[in-house]
């Protein structure tokens, strides 16, 4: 990772902030960006730049010439009753998740083409996606869009820039705390997964770095599970 150059929107906590601090402590210079106005400590060499994904244009003047890759956190977790959700709620879900998404990657297209030996795009879905569980179909149908524009532009974009997509289970950050609130909840949610426990901003992270970097140049269009196996296998008690 030394010597990259790397943007990551979504990093100020949970999985984006896990690996802003392991790919900056591998060398990598981070430009983070985030809506937050404050955010906790930076590691060395991370410039932090306010913007949201939703409401904003990308700050495109922050940018250098060239980018190495490019990892787009932000997401939802919206878990309710097909009868209770609302048109609004899905298009809220899909603008964060994938317009977003989208919105970011076409505004780094042209420094991360310029790479010297190619570089790569992270994006985030979810276990919900190809394995069906119920009160997930709004963020589950906004995170398969994100799974298609994976593979579209892995298509499009070969073979100066990879694209790849991590798919984690539930994951103990921020964004999850409503459903690891408790200790019966967080032991019932462990029990669900075949590896016997919730996943850790650190485990999603290391996926994530790993499809930045060097050892991945042979990946693209992939979508990688690391939910506990969740999405793979079955426990029969």
């Amino acid at each position: 990772m030394k010597g990259k150059t790397i943007v990551v929107v979504g990093g100020s906590s949970g999985i984006g902030r896990a690996l802003v601090e392991r790919i900056s402590g591998e060398g990598a210079g981070v430009l983070h960006y985030s809506r937050s106005r404050e955010v906790p400590k930076l590691p060395a060499g991370v410039s932090h730049h306010r913007f949201d994904a939703v409401a904003d244009p990308f700050p495109v003047e922050t940018l250098p010439g060239r980018l190495d890759g490019l990892v787009y956190c932000p997401g939802s977790i919206r878990l309710r009753p097909i009868s209770r959700l609302t048109e609004q709620e899905f298009l809220d879900d899909f603008h964060v998740n994938l317009l977003g998404a989208v919105k970011v990657v076409q505004a780094c297209l042209a420094a991360l083409k310029k790479a010297e030996s190619g570089a790569a795009v992270v994006l985030f879905s979810t276990v919900a996606v190809q394995t069906g569980m119920p009160f997930h179909a709004s963020v589950a149908s906004a995170k398969g869009a994100v799974e298609g524009l994976t593979r579209s532009l892995a298509a499009e974009l070969a073979p100066r820039v990879r694209v790849n997509a991590v798919a984690p289970s539930l994951t103990d950050t921020p964004l999850a705390g409503s459903l690891l609130g408790d200790e019966g909840r967080r032991k019932a949610a462990a029990e669900r997964h075949p590896l016997g426990r919730v996943g850790s901003p650190e485990d999603i992270a290391s996926a994530a770095a790993f499809l930045l970097g060097d050892s991945a140049s042979w990946i693209t269009g992939r979508i990688i599970g690391v939910d506990g196996g969740m999405g793979a296998t079955r426990l029969f008690r």
